[in-house]
């Protein structure tokens, strides 16, 4: 039996579209939304319908027939309370994107696009490892602060798919094998995954520097610059999330332009990119220590993976210790897709979304 699936995943400034037959991608947009579109819609669920009907317009251009659909997959949410794989977008998980989630952000309305697309179809809408999923072990949540509780915080879509994908192409299943999966991005995020469970994880603000993310460095470092009268809280969120990192060092984010440098001879570019591998290996290796089995392999995926330079450098380092492979890109859209064309197959099972209370530390 075939299935066509529309996936839906909203960002900031876009909402990407893709109908897929089975595995293969029949259709895909990409529609960029600027400030000037969006500034009638001041808060983020006012912006529903407008994407809503965007792709609907993409839709009816191309003359696709929504009636074909078998379901439709949305971006999963920042929302409290779940773990990995899918959730059946009901009345439950609709009101937690309207209402309670853990705050703003686009990915919000990938399920409630999907439920309005769905309903009148009278088919299921899911969302697909939302980032927010978090199965970590009860030793991986404790701290040494009191008042702190780790959560997962890692980019679980394309880690898990990429679990998947490397799965298959052993012969195996990803829930019977161990792997440790570092996401090379923008952010870099670095996660365990025990028999289809990730364990444990490195967030993208506690581990390795990136393009534009500051990483982890001593605490008591943080401290005097934060308390030094020379930042402010949001100028420090920067120098945190999209001002730190390589754009602090080097000026660019972009690995492209870092590469030149080195090919001409900049020998600082050249011991920033080495940092930066350095960095990644020592969070694979940080998570490796998660495991009590064998591991079957580390793998290096994300946009930075295309770049062979890192990639060796950071294989220099790992090599002896475990396999590694590199399956670069995103492959956010697919990743949906294969997603739900698992559940539809019964491959996987879909969650039911059960708000509740999240467990604080001496309750």
């Amino acid at each position: 039996m075939s299935f066509d699936l529309l996936v839906l995943n909203p960002g900031s400034t876009s909402t990407k579209a893709a109908v897929y037959r089975d595995e293969r991608l029949l259709k895909t947009r990409s529609m960029v939304h600027t400030n000037q579109d969006l500034a009638p819609y001041p808060a983020l669920n006012d912006q529903l319908d407008y994407r809503v009907g965007m792709v609907r317009s993409w839709l009816a251009l191309e003359g696709y027939d929504l009636s074909q659909l078998s379901a439709v997959v949305g971006r999963g949410g920042i929302i409290p309370n779940i773990v990995s794989g899918g959730y059946l977008v009901d009345s439950a998980l609709a009101d937690c994107l309207l209402h309670h989630t853990v705050f703003d952000h686009a990915s919000n309305l990938g399920g409630l696009m999907a439920r309005e697309f769905a309903q009148p179809l009278n088919i299921p809408a899911y969302i697909y490892d939302a980032v927010t999923s978090d199965e970590l072990l009860p030793e991986a949540r404790v701290t040494g602060f009191k008042e702190v509780t780790r959560t997962s915080f890692c980019h679980v879509l394309n880690a898990r798919a990429t679990g998947h994908k490397y799965a298959q192409a052993m012969g195996r299943r990803y829930e019977e094998m161990n792997l440790v999966v570092a996401h090379l991005g923008g952010g870099i995020s670095v996660s365990a995954h025990s028999h289809g469970r990730i364990i444990d994880s490195v967030s993208d603000d506690a581990g390795p520097f990136s393009p534009d993310r500051g990483g982890s460095l001593n605490m008591l470092y943080v401290l005097d610059l934060c308390y030094s009268g020379k930042y402010t809280k949001a100028e420090m969120l920067k120098k945190l999330r999209g001002e730190g990192g390589m754009s602090a060092l080097l000026g660019t984010h972009d690995c492209q332009e870092v590469e030149r440098r080195i090919a001409a001879g900049d020998e600082w570019a050249a011991l920033v990119y080495q940092a930066q591998a350095l960095q990644i290996a020592k969070g694979v290796g940080t998570m490796l220590a998660c495991f009590t089995g064998l591991i079957d392999a580390v793998i290096l995926t994300g946009g930075l993976a295309n770049s062979k330079l890192l990639t060796g450098k950071v294989m220099e380092y790992l090599h002896s210790l475990c396999r590694v492979v590199v399956i670069p890109g995103e492959n956010e859209m697919e990743a949906l897709a294969l997603g739900g064309l698992r559940i539809l197959r019964g491959e996987e099972d879909v969650h039911q979304f059960h708000p509740v209370c999240p467990i604080t530390q001496g309750s």
